[in-house]
């Protein structure tokens, strides 16, 4: 997957609770798609007039935040069913970060999983952040120093886990981590063979 460090662009505002994976992608485009075929998709039933035009009213068809790799959210984003492909569809349409209230626990362990860095902040944080992109302030997020940053705002910390934010850096999932640790692995195999031969 794709490492994350350092991401800065116009953050879009889409406060809104409960966008559930539905919403991000719809049940019957994955039956219909495979990776890679998600971003047109990706909050159809926002982004397209009944006749397949764009809807002008949403944001994310709006200058400056058609370009965004930034989404600010409200509560419980990616709630609903456990589907993956809801990430895949964000990650396609280009965004590589989420600020949030709250996230469907599922969703946001997918998002690890894919090199989409989840970020929580408080409603109130959020809420000056919304502010400052409405004012033309772009969005700086550094993972390095887990911090994000406006003009308006300064410097506003947040937290993810260290193994987390480790492999975001270094755009691994759990495969590859594993894979990394080949040689301990090996070590630890062959000490148990002698150990405990009668298991292999």
């Amino acid at each position: 997957m794709k490492p994350f460090v350092l991401c800065e662009t116009h953050a879009a505002p889409l406060v809104r609770d409960n966008i559930d994976t539905d919403l991000i992608v719809r049940i019957e485009r994955i039956a219909q798609l495979r990776r890679g075929q998600f971003q047109p998709w990706a909050f159809e039933t926002w982004r397209y007039l009944p006749d397949g035009s764009e809807n002008p009213d949403f944001v994310l068809n709006q200058e400056p935040y058609r370009q965004t790799q930034i989404i600010m959210s409200g509560a419980n984003f990616g709630c609903g069913s456990s589907r993956e492909m809801a990430v895949w569809a964000l990650e396609e349409f280009g965004i590589r970060c989420i600020v949030a209230e709250s996230y469907g626990d599922i969703f946001f362990n997918n998002c690890l999983q894919n090199g989409l860095l989840p970020v929580t902040l408080d409603r109130e944080t959020i809420h000056s952040l919304v502010q400052a992109s409405l004012s033309g302030d772009k969005m700086s997020v550094d993972l390095r120093q887990c911090t994000i940053t406006t003009a308006a705002t300064g410097s506003i910390a947040f937290v993810v886990p260290e193994m987390q934010r480790q492999a975001l850096l270094q755009g691994q999932d759990d495969i590859a981590q594993t894979l990394a640790m080949q040689d301990q692995i090996d070590a630890f195999q062959q000490r148990d063979r002698q150990s405990r031969p009668w298991v292999y």
